[in-house]
């Protein structure tokens, strides 16, 4: 769940240079950016030796959310894809919104997932996960409470998996580290709808019935391919950061009152990563298309973002994502 002033977007002149190839999402159509794609560029580093790359791409589809296709079994990551109107970024924050998954929507975005990774409970990270879990048969990782709210929902126990952080899950091909995290801060170093689920509550009805949670992070590594780190939301534990070291980093735009020294601390703990990639900062109640719309105040943010991690990690390349865009590191 962001703050109102952590949303903005600025098209990174350099991206081209931070990705190997693109393509369209797999089993939708989205709109056509505003102008043309850049041209493929060169791989962002050469695999070490004895490493082989294999299939696998990542596509980034709004707030914190991943789909990312390993061979022919399919990841995701916090996939909110319903991008419902709460009034969040017009100063008409409505904390009743129902919570209504737009099918249609993910229907058409989620063919398929085995797996789907929770950062944590909010709305814009969790709502439509239990309708995935139950159209898809995926298992879901989660907080205690994310697992909770899975039962409520009607996803039966079997599908769902809780984790609390250190876990090393192996699916063979890949394997994907937990790590315990904390969710962004606002103005008055607090955020909206704190708290836990320790047991089933009534089914969830509006954004208000789904709490943080606790949050986490998470790292997938691929056999013969990049180590990827995923943030949900914008802070973290700086020592459970320590040797993941990732290839890339999907970093959230720091909160109002984040951890001091947010992208240095950040950074320098994950190892300086070869590829940064800032995520949750679009405004992610309109339609799912490019060019990606900024949320609202969030520009020089975003702008200010990019220059510290230019300046803190200058041989890590920043890559601004688009939607649906298929990215291979």
């Amino acid at each position: 769940m962001p703050n109102l002033d952590r949303r903005r977007f600025l098209r990174d002149a350099a991206a081209g240079t931070a990705l190997v190839s693109t393509a369209g999402l797999a089993g939708a159509t989205l709109a056509a950016p505003a102008q043309a794609a850049p041209p493929a560029a060169a791989p962002v580093a050469a695999a070490p030796a004895g490493r082989r790359r294999g299939p696998v791409s990542f596509r980034w589809w709004g707030t914190s959310g991943w789909r990312v296709d390993i061979g022919d079994r399919t990841v995701l990551v916090d996939p909110y894809l319903s991008r419902i109107d709460t009034g969040l970024f017009t100063g008409a924050f409505n904390q009743s919104t129902s919570l209504e998954v737009d099918t249609s929507v993910v229907d058409a975005l989620v063919d398929r997932a085995a797996t789907v990774f929770v950062t944590h409970t909010h709305w814009d990270h969790y709502m439509d996960v239990p309708y995935i879990a139950g159209r898809t048969g995926a298992r879901v990782f989660g907080t205690l409470t994310a697992y909770h709210l899975g039962l409520a929902h009607g996803v039966p126990s079997g599908q769902l998996s809780p984790v609390k952080g250190g876990e090393v899950l192996d699916f063979g091909d890949h394997t994907v580290e937990v790590v315990g995290a904390l969710h962004s801060r606002n103005l008055s170093y607090s955020m909206a709808f704190p708290g836990v689920r320790v047991s089933p509550p009534p089914k969830p009805a509006t954004i208000a019935d789904l709490p943080e949670g606790d949050t986490l992070s998470y790292q997938l590594r691929v056999d013969g391919g990049p180590a990827v780190f995923f943030m949900g939301a914008s802070d973290f534990v700086e020592r459970n950061l320590t040797g993941l070291a990732p290839d890339v980093a999907m970093v959230a735009l720091p909160s109002s009152t984040a951890t001091a020294d947010y992208a240095a601390r950040l950074l320098a703990a994950l190892d300086h990563p070869k590829v940064v990639v800032p995520v949750h900062f679009d405004n992610f109640e309109t339609d799912l298309r490019n060019p990606v719309p900024v949320a609202p105040n969030d520009r020089e943010r975003l702008d200010e973002f990019i220059a510290t991690i230019r300046r803190v990690s200058p041989r890590s390349r920043v890559l601004v994502p688009e939607y649906g865009t298929a990215y291979h590191f």
